[in-house]
């Protein structure tokens, strides 16, 4: 019985050592794991549930199709967003030749749980609404590195833009979310 060294480093599986080769089965492993995330990117680039999930379908497709193409030694979750986020773009394009115009009609991203009203979500909804007022590129940037903890250079090399373009956007995004803040009416307290 011969003993295989592992793919994976076990501290963090998006890693691979010893620069061995991925297989298609090990890909499909970890988008099982990564899928949930690429849902809430896909949700928040099309900001519709439905095209949220066409968008992972064809991630998932496409990581399959070309799981040869991944580098070992990389994270393979950036691989994956910045295959998602490829999908998106040519979408978009198609879109604009096909109606004339490129970004899905915005539907309002709601809390997940809308029963509950208390201020939790109610904060959640004001900072969603005031993100979401946000231009694509900067609410990109926002979500890769404030939500899922890219860092700078890892959300570069997804979006395909340089470092400083998004050191950039993430700046304007944060002067705009503050000024926003700051034009918010008072906070009316519930007295019982």
């Amino acid at each position: 019985m011969t003993c295989r060294p592992p793919l994976t480093d076990i501290r963090n599986p998006d890693f691979l050592v010893e620069g061995k080769p991925i297989a298609t089965s090990e890909v499909r492993q970890q988008l099982a794991a990564h899928l949930s995330r690429l849902w809430r990117y896909g949700l928040v680039l099309s900001r519709n549930r439905d095209i949220a999930e066409e968008l992972v379908q064809s991630t998932c497709v496409r990581a399959l199709e070309r799981s040869s193409q991944y580098m070992p030694g990389t994270r393979i979750d950036r691989w994956l967003f910045a295959i998602l986020h490829s999908i998106w773009i040519s979408e978009l394009r198609a879109r604009h030749v096909r109606q004339g115009q490129g970004f899905v009609a915005s539907d309002e991203l709601l809390a997940p749980d809308t029963r509950e009203q208390d201020e939790t979500r109610l904060h959640y909804l004001k900072v969603m609404q005031r993100v979401n007022t946000l231009p694509e590129a900067q609410r990109n940037a926002v979500f890769l590195v404030y939500v899922e903890g890219f860092t700078y250079q890892e959300a570069a090399d997804t979006l395909a833009v340089p470092i400083g373009t998004v050191m950039s956007r993430l700046a304007t995004a944060r002067a705009a979310l503050a000024r926003s803040a700051d034009a918010l009416p008072p906070v009316k307290e519930k007295r019982y």
